[in-house]
């Protein structure tokens, strides 16, 4: 390919109207009141009753005169287009959205009437002027090698276009836009139709006028299955498609040719339908919503910090054309599917370049839970802060000191890594209690960043522009088409919050809106606005709020459609906005960064990294992609085909905001050897990188690799001081461990072997005391990281503040012992003195979460790997167990919490069609032989794919009767079977199955 080092992106164009001020939050650190934004500009009114000039945010400034020499966006060939000109007059007022899948309509850098392919999925499009085409690709098509540069693509190969009998518009035009839909507009002065289309439609819908007829062409003679009275199910290329009329209209065929007159009434819908189904029945489902034409979406979340978790809810809104239906069909993404709570999907499933969509037929919305499991401002120093390790990494930091930030870019991407380079070493020293290095960083960052959010009289370069036309802002020296394309303004954006966050910990003044915070918060709006009402910014620019993930390039003007390359450092923007929000107590900005980077690790996981190995076609030979496009993904970059760099460049930076590519551990290690394989033997640049992602699978094995190669040239972002802080540590702590959340936003649980060590941090002056899901509580010094469990460290030179935990340590770690706040490890993994008990069905206190056990226990720590059969339901058994395997805990003693039980079972059903797993789960809770609580929940349709499915408890319970307290030599049952089904379905036992149990000990 033969593109910049980063990919291409388009912009958005507000009107030239004022726009409505916007109410600025509270910080809770807030030294003045916070600012108001004047209306009509992004100024503000400042402390002391005058008014500052445009582009004055508290003591930070922008520009709105452009740089001598800098560059605009472009659209259609011209420099500086409004893009307004391609929206209708009736169009969204506000920002227009850059950086989606359909961007190239309303761009059209290179099609100046028409679009680039717009991938929605399950069908991709291609705006024409003579109307829409549909494709709906089931064959991949692959290239390249196993070991090399490779990709996969599901590209546009038309089926059939959608128009008006002799439109010609000569140009297509967006007519509105909502969350993840766009409706596109044709008119020639004759004839007009708008047609919308979104993420996780099966439908296109159409209303025309003029002409008023419907003209369907296909690209090949349709076979017609079905053709009564104003439906007509026809298949071309192997592709089963329905056209819906309104009632009393008929459609005729001619050659390839398909139309009516839709009696007159303007309207109609086209589906594709799912191959494998009885299509003619599902034609017949479809049809209850055809008329219930999508003509809204909208998404909202909900960030619970008391429970860890976050829920999503995809929204539809539907204007009836004829009926009174009001529901609608939808596909969903593999990583909304696998969080799905409350609702069951039917049999069949699209084909789709991210994997299998879901359908859910007859909903107005559905919703998703997913578990945020915390990130840190960094590792805790629990095995470098001793001995010989505290002398390595203390040698390392002093290194630092005159140029913490390293290499010396100008532009916003490079000024950026330096930023980020400095902001992990301040980090760690801080830990560390080396304050010299730690103030000498801090000093350079905030150097840095008060220089760029300034726009002096006269200056030239690192500062920031705001443009009207394309509602952003953008800072010069731009790159990587930052300025002309609006590509990459999360992973540039997202280093200058970072930096800021960990300014902010140490000189919250500096932070504050009447000094530099404004300006910092404009830039997270500019990224990703959170604030719906803003209308300066589009809403989450750089995020595609139903696909899950951030998109680099703003115009999308590539055939493959859209593409992100490094996955890591949008969620170095996800996580730079948790740190700023925690450190400035901006809940809303924190739980924005929540909500972005809980979805987006879900989808990094699917799509990317493939966890699953259920997505990649057969054939792909890889195990990870370094960018995935619109159509498919690419195991290759912009700008290299080493594979350290393909690789890793989903791996940078390494912050304790990406401790989320440990999730899957195994996968990790076969990550790190597919890359070994690839580059026939060991890494030979930016291992710090990939031994750094190595340790969050094998700590032990990147430490070794360290030790013993130390003098490699460190990657540009990193240092040799965090590198081996972060590896020493991790081979100290182990893998992360999902299962376990906390209540407050920076905390996590690392596990090795049997030991638990719980982490939290305190940016606050005052001390902190966190719950995590199990019932372990950390009282945290104010300012300081601590932990507890296998490690007891209270960070650096705290005074007062060793880490003493409110209530008993977890079955199987050792007993902190509150004395010295610092350990002596001598080895890489600490040695339990208190050592786990065997699993048993029968325990004397409580272990929250319990492990399926082959035996038929509920075990309280892993046994090994292994799975048991459920015999086949042969008939409808929902909500009444048959034949079920039973796991039983006897003994149990442990205070309720007010939880509600939690659960995570791995299931399949191998290749058979049809299953659905089900699980019960009692409670008796004093052991006398009756069920004081009895939970069933709704069953898990399992796939016809062989490979571990997750059914979790957000499948949403069917029943419940009785009500939870206190056990008291309690027993806890669970009982699966199959509800439904003709073949036996597999579960995992060991570490495959937990049931988390809303118990303290």
């Amino acid at each position: 390919m033969t593109l910049p080092l980063r990919d291409v992106s388009p912009g958005a164009a507000p009107p030239s109207t004022p726009l409505p001020s916007t109410p600025r939050r509270r910080r809770a650190i807030a030294l003045a009141a916070a600012s108001l934004l004047a209306a009509g500009l992004l100024g503000v009114v400042v402390g002391g009753g005058g008014t500052a000039t445009a582009g004055t945010v508290g003591a930070g400034s922008y520009t709105e005169t452009l740089p001598p020499g800098a560059a605009l966006p472009k659209g259609c060939g011209t420099v500086s287009t409004n893009p307004r000109i391609f929206a209708t007059a009736d169009a969204p007022a506000g920002a227009i959205p850059t950086n989606d899948w359909w961007s190239s309509l309303i761009w059209k850098r290179n099609n100046c009437g028409t679009s680039e392919n717009l991938q929605a999925h399950p069908l991709a499009f291609k705006a024409e002027n003579n109307g829409l085409g549909l494709s709906y690709t089931t064959t991949p098509a692959i290239s390249g090698t196993a070991t090399g540069v490779g990709e996969y693509h599901y590209p546009y190969r038309e089926d059939v276009r959608v128009g008006v009998p002799g439109l010609a518009a000569p140009v297509v035009k967006a007519a509105d836009w909502t969350d993840w839909t766009v409706t596109a507009d044709w008119s020639d002065g004759t004839r007009s139709m708008r047609a919308t289309i979104g993420h996780g439609l099966p439908f296109s819908y159409y209303t025309v006028t003029g002409g008023g007829a419907a003209q369907l062409t296909a690209t090949a003679t349709p076979t017609v299955w079905r053709n009564s009275g104003a439906t007509i199910g026809f298949t071309v290329n192997g592709h089963d498609y329905v056209a819906y009329g309104p009632t009393g209209s008929s459609w005729t065929v001619n050659g390839a040719g398909i139309s009516s007159t839709l009696a007159g009434k303007g309207y109609f819908s086209v589906a594709v339908l799912p191959g494998g189904a009885d299509r003619a029945a599902l034609a017949d489902t479809y049809g209850r919503y055809a008329h219930a034409h999508v003509t809204g979406t909208r998404m909202s979340y909900a960030y619970d910090p008391a429970t860890g978790s976050v829920r999503t809810t995809y929204a539809f809104t539907t204007t009836p054309r004829e009926g009174t239906e009001t529901k609608t069909v939808v596909a969903l993404y593999p990583h909304q599917w696998r969080s799905l709570s409350g609702a069951t999907p039917i049999t069949p499933t699209y084909v789709s370049p991210r994997g299998a969509m879901r359908v859910l037929a007859g909903v107005p919305s559905f919703t998703t839970a997913m578990r945020f499991t915390g990130v840190l401002p960094e590792v805790p120093a629990v095995g470098d802060a001793a001995g010989a390790d505290l002398s390595t990494v203390t040698n390392y930091l002093n290194a630092e000191l005159a140029n913490p930030e390293g290499i010396s870019g100008t532009d916003t991407y490079w000024a950026g890594k330096g930023l980020g380079r400095a902001a992990r070493i301040a980090e760690i020293a801080d830990q560390l209690g080396i304050t010299t290095v730690r103030d000498a960083a801090v000093a350079a960052m905030k150097t840095r960043l008060t220089n760029w959010l300034t726009a002096g009289s006269g200056e030239t370069g690192q500062l920031f522009y705001y443009d009207r036309n394309w509602g952003t802002l953008i800072g010069y020296p731009a790159s990587y088409g930052s300025d002309e394309d609006l590509n990459d303004h999360h992973f540039h954006y997202g280093y200058f919050v970072a930096a800021a966050a960990t300014v902010a910990k140490f000189d919250p003044g500096w932070a504050d809106d009447t000094r530099y915070g404004g300006m910092v918060d404009l830039l997270i709006r500019d990224a990703n606005n959170y604030d719906r009402a803003d209308r300066r910014f589009p809403y989450l620019r750089d995020f595609d709020i139903y696909a899950g993930h951030d998109w680099a390039s703003g115009l999308a003007p590539f055939f493959a459609g859209n593409n992100q390359e490094s996955s890591s450092e949008g969620m170095n923007f996800a996580n730079a906005l948790i740190q700023w929000g925690q450190a400035t107590g901006d809940t809303a900005v924190r739980d924005a960064g929540v909500y972005l980077w809980t979805t987006q690790s879900a989808a990094i996981s699917e799509y990317w990294f493939d966890v699953h190995d259920e997505n990649f076609p057969a054939g792909f030979g890889h195990k990870t992609v370094g960018m995935v496009w619109g159509d498919g993904g690419a195991y290759s970059t912009w700008f290299s085909s080493a594979p350290e760099m393909i690789q890793g460049i989903n791996m940078l930076p390494i912050t304790g905001g990406h401790l989320y590519l440990g999730d899957h551990p195994e996968y990790v290690k076969a990550n790190y050897a597919e890359l070994l394989t690839n580059k026939n033997g060991p890494p030979t640049v930016w291992q710090d990188i990939i031994w750094e992602f190595l340790a969050l699978g094998d700590g032990d094995e990147a430490l070794r690799n360290f030790r013993a190669n130390s003098t490699f040239a460190s990657e540009e972002g990193e240092s040799k001081a965090h590198t081996f802080h972060w590896i020493r540590n991790l081979a100290a702590l182990g893998n992360v461990d999902t299962t376990v959340t906390a209540n407050h936003p920076l905390a996590k649980v690392f596990r090795k072997g049997t030991a638990r060590t719980y982490v939290a941090s305190n940016i606050t002056a005052a001390p902190l005391t966190v719950t995590f899901s199990d019932g372990t509580r950390l009282t945290v010094p104010a300012g300081k990281t601590a932990t507890s469990g296998a490690y007891t460290w209270s960070g650096g030179n705290a005074t007062g503040g060793v880490t003493v935990p409110t209530g008993p340590p977890p079955t199987g770690t050792p007993t902190p012992t509150p004395t010295t706040p610092t350990p002596t490890p001598t080895t890489a993994s600490p040695t339990p003195t208190n050592p786990s008990p065997s699993p048993s069905t029968s325990t004397p206190t409580l272990e929250p979460t319990r492990y399926l056990a082959a035996g038929g226990g509920l075990a309280g720590t892993a046994g090994p790997a292994g799975t048991v059969t459920v015999v086949a339901a042969n008939g409808n058994h929902d909500g009444t167990p048959t034949s079920p395997q039973v796991f039983t805990a006897t003994g149990l003693t442990g205070t309720y919490t007010g939880g509600t039980t939690a659960f995570d079972l791995g299931v399949d059903a191998g290749t058979a069609v049809g299953n659905g797993v089900q699980a019960r789960v009692s409670y008796d809770l004093t052991g006398d032989g009756s069920f004081d609580r009895v939970e069933t929940y709704r069953y898990f349709a399992t796939d016809p794919i062989v490979g571990f499915e997750r059914y979790r408890q957000t499948q949403g319970l069917a029943s419940a009767t009785g009500t939870l307290g206190n056990l008291a030599g309690g027993t806890v049952k669970v009982e699966v079977w199959n509800a439904i089904g003709n073949n036996p379905s597999t579960v995992g036992t060991g570490d495959r199955s937990t049931i988390t149990l809303p118990y303290s000990r």
